[in-house]
């Protein structure tokens, strides 16, 4: 279980794209306790200067500011490294429908430079972030990769572009390519603020700050949500995976469902706090229920999370008390 096991040497170097974001500083925080060397690439758009220094003491961490729509940067960041971890990219389906191009850009030819980049630089794996979004409009539960629908939203559009980029990459040049559908990843140092944030850092700073939050919809709609050490564990597996893993994509995810209203009362809970909360309209190109198959993930990838979600849970709320 976990990737504890996995001893890494400072012989081998990953790159993180988007490393300081909120997956991103967690993945280079795991792999330099595992024995790694890291080079993160970010263009500090999202990503946070804060995530930056929290390592830049570790002599095994090397930070290049950058950004992966520049091809030049791409290939000078590639030089050396072993395995690659594309993270960076813009979030979010309701900031897609107002900045489709700017999404096309950032997500879809950063990702492409990213793999051209990697199959020049002769890198051994190129592990990227898709999302649960690509499986748009099929209803049926749990979501099953290769049972995709109708695509709701410029993001998933670009995620789903980044799956078949990647597919050709592994057929045609060899590059082995490994796509992990992020299932509503929450945990520490995610960012709780502006109008985009997810949903769990923003229902426990608004209580926190003795506000009363906003649920989108009625509530009653559900997701697969996924403690950030269960992706960290889903990548550094997806590294080391067999060649049959190669050109294809995963769900990784908790493999459970819980409904948003109750999420929100677990977390008043939690904190002692009885607030009933305020309630508006639903999010264009939200998806309504979320819930993962993760048998595929557990086959060729080893993908055995530690955490459900009320651990996760557990381990974000305090966290974020200690922090916020």
């Amino acid at each position: 279980m976990g990737y504890s096991s996995i001893k890494l040497s400072s012989e081998r170097t990953f790159l993180v794209t988007g490393g300081a974001g909120f997956i991103g500083v967690n993945l280079c925080e795991a792999l330099l306790r595992q024995g790694a060397r890291v080079r993160c690439l970010d263009d500090l758009s999202t990503g946070k200067r804060a995530h930056v220094e929290l390592l830049a003491d570790n002599p095994r961490y090397e930070f290049v500011e950058g950004d992966v729509k520049d091809y030049g940067t791409c290939v000078a960041a590639c030089q050396g490294v072993d395995y690659v971890l594309h993270e960076a990219a813009w979030g979010s389906v309701p900031r897609s429908l107002e900045l489709p191009v700017f999404y096309c850009a950032n997500n879809i030819l950063g990702t492409v430079n990213m793999l051209e980049a990697a199959r020049q630089s002769g890198v051994k794996k190129f592990v990227y972030a898709s999302s649960s979004s690509v499986y748009g409009d099929e209803s049926r539960l749990p979501k099953q990769e290769g049972r995709e629908g109708a695509l709701l939203s410029p993001y998933a559009l670009t995620k789903r572009c980044d799956e078949e980029w990647a597919r050709q990459y592994w057929l045609h040049y060899g590059l082995a390519t490994i796509g992990l559908r992020y299932f509503n990843v929450f945990g520490r140092r995610q960012d709780p603020n502006g109008p985009y944030a997810a949903v769990i850092p923003r229902f426990i700073q608004t209580l926190l700050r003795g506000e009363r939050p906003t649920i989108n919809g009625d509530g009653f709609q559900s997701r697969d949500f996924t403690y950030v050490e269960n992706v960290v564990e889903a990548n550094i597996k997806a590294c080391f995976a067999p060649d049959e893993a190669s050109g294809e994509a995963f769900n990784i995810a908790n493999g459970g469902r819980e409904v948003l209203r109750d999420v929100y009362f677990a977390i008043c809970r939690a904190l002692e706090i009885d607030v009933q909360p305020r309630y508006a309209s639903e999010r264009r190109g939200d998806i309504r229920h979320s819930f993962a198959d993760i048998g595929k993930a557990k086959k060729l990838l080893g993908y055995d999370p530690d955490y459900d979600f009320a651990s996760g849970l557990e381990e974000a709320i305090e966290w974020y008390r200690a922090n916020l």
